[in-house]
């Protein structure tokens, strides 16, 4: 147990030991005190500690972040028995073995039942304490570990997709300078004007490659001014369509992805005036479909990979939704998503982390309402049925407030750990993500 624990409940006896010496006890001498302390230390310490332990072994075998029901419900029935069984040991300790004021058969044959059941509902009270500041304690940590881990993730995300937009400036590099020195032995006047357009197009790449996502309109103008690159070269033998939905033009698509699988296509297949390679640009449900026939040529040496990779793993990092990709004898087509809106899933914004650090504070709230309603109920109760038994009414009035407010305490308790209202909304929330995958999934 720790070491701040130990202290609060030597406090404890030390109040608690002054409280009934002074105002209860009718003769003020040392041993009367001495035994002031000695019975209140034997309830502080046994009931403190026996509800500590308890406290720190469901915190390591059902820990609140992982099962809040579930440890909700263990914590009840255990914190139920365990303080009934050491009231009982306590009051037998102090009436029959220390005072010496009844024997062990009165003891059990119902005469101290009343103290018992009083002491029993002192005793909740000390671990619905104990028990809730644990629980408090425990989802700050959790909260704080869940603020940490997802700035690690985002910081991994943003680093991964550095990387990958990194890769775009050589790649595109490299093949432009393919191009043109082919162009240099064929046609060095065409080499000129490729040049001067490469410039252009390339000022493009260094301004997009840094976007997370680009308008479907602004990649297809920058897809179609690169074709023009390409039919400069190949003239004849290449021919590009586009036919792509207007309302498909304020969408949004990763940077650079056609002009990726526009190399694709002229890298992988052989293109002649009596072949030509036709690649064609165009809306399919939701999705932006890059399609040629295929002509497949003979690689001298194995590809590295990097237009198609680039771009699958650049969306998995912004959407749920998958690139797909059809290849059969005739055609091979992949189709790209087209994305209503603009995710934001590689970093955090300061504004997120406001929002978790506020829903961690809503929750402890919750929490604090219920247990500061659990606590008023059981020392209201028990005060109520002390004032009822005490004064010797026949009539136990007591029962309605009992039970009345209790309901209202199981009820309270439902909705705080997830049976309630919580429930509702956990499961409209669960409906809600299954049509969303599902949705996904179709496309």
């Amino acid at each position: 147990m720790k070491r701040k624990n130990l202290i609060v409940l030597l406090w404890v006896t030390i109040g608690t030991a002054l409280f009934f010496f002074l105002f209860f006890t009718k003769e003020k001498t040392i041993d009367n005190l001495m035994l002031s302390f000695f019975i209140s230390g034997l309830y502080s310490f046994v009931l403190g500690m026996g509800n500590g332990m308890l406290n720190d072994y469901l915190n390591k075998k059902v820990p609140w972040s992982e099962a809040t029901t579930k440890r909700a419900v263990i914590s009840v029935i255990s914190i139920l028995i365990a303080n009934i069984i050491l009231v009982y040991i306590c009051n037998y300790i102090n009436f029959v073995l220390f005072q010496k004021d009844a024997t062990s058969e009165e003891f059990f044959s119902g005469k101290y039942n009343f103290i018992n059941w009083f002491m029993v509902n002192i005793a909740l009270l000390i671990s619905a304490f104990l028990h809730a500041r644990g629980f408090m304690e425990e989802l700050k940590k959790t909260s704080k570990k869940e603020v940490v881990e997802q700035k690690l993730i985002a910081k991994s995300a943003n680093a991964q997709f550095e990387t990958l937009k990194n890769q775009l400036d050589p790649h595109f590099l490299f093949n432009s300078l393919n191009v043109l020195s082919a162009l240099i032995d064929e046609n060095p006047k065409q080499a000129q004007k490729f040049t001067a357009s490469m410039s252009k197009i390339y000022r493009y790449v260094l301004e997009q490659k840094d976007k997370e996502l680009v308008t479907v309109e602004d990649e297809i103008e920058f897809a179609k001014t690169y074709c023009e690159l390409l039919k400069t070269r190949f003239e004849d033998s290449v021919d590009f369509i586009f036919d792509v939905r207007k309302e498909d033009y304020r969408r949004y698509v990763v940077p650079l992805s056609l002009q990726l699988l526009l190399e694709n296509c002229i890298k992988h297949n052989f293109a002649t005036s009596s072949k030509p390679l036709i690649i064609k640009v165009f809306s399919e449900n939701d999705t932006l479909c890059i399609e040629n026939n295929l002509q497949v040529r003979e690689q001298i040496k194995e590809s590295a990979g990097i237009g198609l990779a680039n771009i699958v793993q650049r969306y998995s990092l912004l959407t749920k939704r998958n690139v797909f990709i059809e290849k059969s004898d005739d055609y091979f087509k992949v189709k790209l998503p087209v994305l209503s809106d603009k995710p934001n899933v590689v970093s955090i914004k300061p504004e997120d982390e406001d929002k978790a650090y506020k829903k961690a504070q809503k929750r402890v709230k919750e929490i604090k309402g219920f247990y500061a309603n659990l606590i008023s109920y059981c020392l209201v109760i028990s005060f109520l049925i002390f004032i009822n038994l005490y004064t010797q009414s026949r009539y136990h009035w007591f029962w309605w407030p009992l039970l009345g407010w209790g309901f209202g305490v199981a009820s309270h308790a439902f909705q705080v750990f997830g049976i309630g209202e919580s429930w509702q909304e956990k499961k409209i929330q669960e409906i809600m993500d299954k049509q969303k995958n599902k949705n996904n999934g179709n496309v």
